[in-house]
């Protein structure tokens, strides 16, 4: 039996994560992301069948990188399937909302009548595919996928975070392909040696300084790792108190920890002083959410900001941060060196594709993983036969 996997995005670049699984005539597509910082059809996934003609689309998570082409997709005539957590449900309206095109969200708004809903951790049938799935360590509500077929498995591993402090990770199962989490590339150093970092960061700024985080993952470990009393832009507050009632989806002790950092944090309003604290808003790179306008107030008043996660070209925290006025230490919300290769050894040490990474920092990561394919691109099809 054979499988085919299509690289419809993601692969040699940061960004439109996609892959289009298929056997026979039946095809599945797993995420559905755009590429911020690239514009017309490179914004969206490049998959080699036609739109039409897929059955269904699983998204791991409601990130814009992973679900932002939704619109697009129903604007091409995808009839099939949507399968998510409810959590990703809940979340990907706001997400479409800052990054899908305004004239599609209004021709093809959020289907919310179609969607499929399941677990982290059930086992779905989709298309002739027997689809398992874990929870991701990345967000509440996020997941990877294993797919089978026969005697066949691919694992797409989505974004994942083996280390997480805060969420739940569940291993992955041998396979026969692993589509890794190649986001940080070959970076040796962990998770808590960054909060550390961070925590020092904050410390030594005690006048104030602005943290854009996204809404939903890199917030809260951000909050589980803050060194003292902080503020929060009031329009998170529910949002991040809902993400702590997921406790099948946080560790031990931690959605009561997260609870009281929550509670005890200032509400920030637009129009107020800026807070003689750590101030967190989303989004991450300035380019929506209330850290859009936040990003230029701090910068035009010599407020210090610490951004903490990707950064694409163009966006307003790249550009400050190429300016020199913005300072970037990295909150990993996905796998380093050390947790990628305890992936691929606990998958069976299959070939490996990494996604989400750019060409020079695949190349180091195969360095340390001999199965790493590293030279694979967008707009390639192969066989696991």
């Amino acid at each position: 039996m054979t499988l085919e996997v299509e690289l419809a995005g993601g692969f040699g670049e940061k960004g439109r994560t996609s892959v289009v699984i298929g056997h026979g005539k039946n095809r599945v597509m797993l995420d559905a992301g755009i590429k911020v910082g690239a514009s017309g059809r490179d914004y969206y996934p490049r998959p080699l069948t036609p739109i039409d003609q897929l059955d269904a689309v699983l998204i791991s998570h409601a990130h814009e990188d992973h679900v932002g082409a939704l619109n697009w997709l129903l604007s091409q005539g995808f009839r099939g399937r949507i399968l998510m957590t409810r959590e990703t449900r809940d979340e990907a309206p706001a997400t479409l909302e800052a990054y899908a095109e305004k004239e599609l969200l209004v021709a093809h708004p959020f289907p919310a009548d179609r969607i499929e809903l399941f677990q982290p951790g059930d086992v779905l049938d989709v298309a002739g595919f027997r689809i398992y799935t874990g929870r991701s360590g990345h967000v509440v509500g996020g997941v990877w996928f294993a797919l089978e077929y026969g005697a066949r498995r691919v694992v797409y591993c989505a974004d994942v975070v083996p280390d997480s402090a805060v969420f739940v990770m569940d291993a992955m199962p041998e396979c026969d392909l692993l589509l890794l989490d190649a986001s940080y590339g070959a970076d040796p150093i962990s998770g808590s040696e960054r909060a550390q970092h961070i925590k020092k960061w904050i410390a030594a700024r005690a006048g104030g300084c602005l943290l854009p985080t996204p809404l939903s993952g890199r917030s809260l470990e951000l909050i589980a790792a803050m060194p003292g009393h902080f503020a929060i832009h009031a329009s998170m507050r529910q949002h991040l108190l809902a993400q702590t009632e997921a406790v099948d989806a946080l560790k031990p002790g931690m959605p009561q920890l997260l609870r009281a950092r929550i509670h005890a944090a200032l509400d920030w309003t637009d129009g107020e002083k800026l807070p003689d604290c750590p101030l967190l808003a989303d989004d991450g790179m300035g380019r929506a959410g209330p850290s859009s306008h936040l990003i230029p107030l701090a910068d035009a008043q010599g407020f210090p900001i610490l951004l903490s996660g990707h950064l694409p070209t163009g966006t307003p925290g790249y550009l400050l941060h190429e300016k020199g006025r913005a300072d970037w230490i990295r909150m990993p919300t996905h796998p380093t060196l050390s947790g990628n290769l305890a992936i691929w050894e606990g998958c069976g040490r299959p070939p490996v594709l990494g996604h989400s990474c750019g060409p020079e920092e695949i190349a180091r990561l195969g360095e340390t993983i001999p199965a790493l394919q590293s030279k694979r691109r967008v707009g390639e099809r192969l066989l696991v036969e």
